[in-house]
């Protein structure tokens, strides 16, 4: 991986933290400290872990600069860090998240970002955006956890999007980031599905084994 890469990836482990301090007006909040050191490691264990072509592809997916709807859906990212510090830290407007549901939120998020490490692990054609990788030589992957659900990385991704703010300890955060970013991400999921049955050879035998999309027993 060349250098940039692993600059950028540190940038915005310290624009998370930039954000949420910077907006709380305090470094004073535990919460916050052990959301960035999730989101740290996570970053950590991606470049120690996965495989170099795969980082390639998320970051530069065909060699393309990521699309406007990637971009656009880290940028509500950010803003809902800016929520939660300004919630917590100076007016209060919706703080009351509990501190067992707090604790609870900084778990999930945890397992979130685990559960998506590891489907990246099995999956090398895990990328950012959809899309069919002839030039990298994409087969049906079965093993992991896409031996019980066909799309891991959306289930990862809802469950961030839904513990994200709760870990900060802010409804409003919480109620920002999926209002403006679970329906992008459950209509990525129903498109990226539709094309893979389509143009991904075995794909279609693959979903007709293993029934559940994104949420086992339920969708």
């Amino acid at each position: 991986m060349p250098v940039s890469a692993y600059i950028q990836a540190a940038l915005f482990v310290v624009l998370n933290a930039v954000a949420l301090f910077a907006a709380a007006g305090t470094v004073q909040i535990l919460g916050f400290w052990v959301y960035v050191a999730i989101f740290a490691a996570a970053m950590v264990a991606s470049f120690a872990f996965l495989d170099p072509g795969l980082l390639r592809e998320r970051m530069r997916p065909g060699g393309q600069r990521p699309p406007l709807a990637l971009r656009l859906f880290t940028a509500v990212l950010v803003l809902h860090w800016i929520v939660a510090g300004l919630d917590r830290g100076r007016f209060h407007w919706s703080d009351g998240v509990p501190a067992w549901l707090r604790a609870a939120g900084l778990i999930a998020l945890a397992a979130g970002y685990g559960l998506a490490l590891w489907a990246m692990l099995v999956n090398r054609f895990f990328s950012s955006v959809v899309r069919i990788q002839s030039d990298r030589g994409q087969y049906v992957v079965t093993t992991g956890p896409y031996r019980w659900i066909r799309h891991p990385g959306y289930l990862a991704g809802i469950m961030v999007i839904v513990a994200s703010g709760i870990a900060l300890g802010s409804w409003l955060a919480t109620a920002l980031l999926i209002v403006l970013s679970l329906p992008f991400l459950l209509y990525r999921a129903i498109t990226e599905d539709r094309v893979l049955q389509a143009e991904l050879p075995g794909y279609r035998d693959y979903a007709a084994r293993v029934r559940w999309r994104v949420l086992p027993g339920i969708w």
